[in-house]
């Protein structure tokens, strides 16, 4: 995978040294990566680099909001990475199902 833009004009891009997509959280000068091993955990299976782009792409909204849930709750600076787990990634998931379910309802 190649460094790519997204939507909010960040850069993703896959680590091979880190085996780990990072991108740019809107409004945050700081990178997060998500390690293969939360995708693989995610998707269930051994993920390949382009699998978990597609991934990030299919839930974008979900991956920003938990890293700007975890920049939050640890109160980091705006200039400081961070990563996300699959239980980061997942909880952000639900709750932005739950939320979309309360508004068509």
């Amino acid at each position: 995978m190649t460094d790519r833009d997204d939507e909010s004009g960040g850069a993703k891009l896959w680590r091979a040294d880190v085996d780990a997509l990072t991108f740019r959280p809107r409004g945050h000068g700081g990178v997060c990566m998500v390690h293969r091993h939360a995708f693989r955990t995610l998707l269930k299976g051994l993920p390949s680099p382009d699998d978990c782009a597609a991934f990030f792409r299919e839930h974008e909204a979900a991956f920003q909001a938990a890293a700007h849930a975890k920049i939050a709750r640890a109160g980091l600076a705006t200039a400081v990475s961070l990563h996300l787990t699959s239980r980061d990634v997942a909880r952000a998931i639900a709750q932005l199902a739950v939320a979309s379910t309360d508004q068509s309802g």
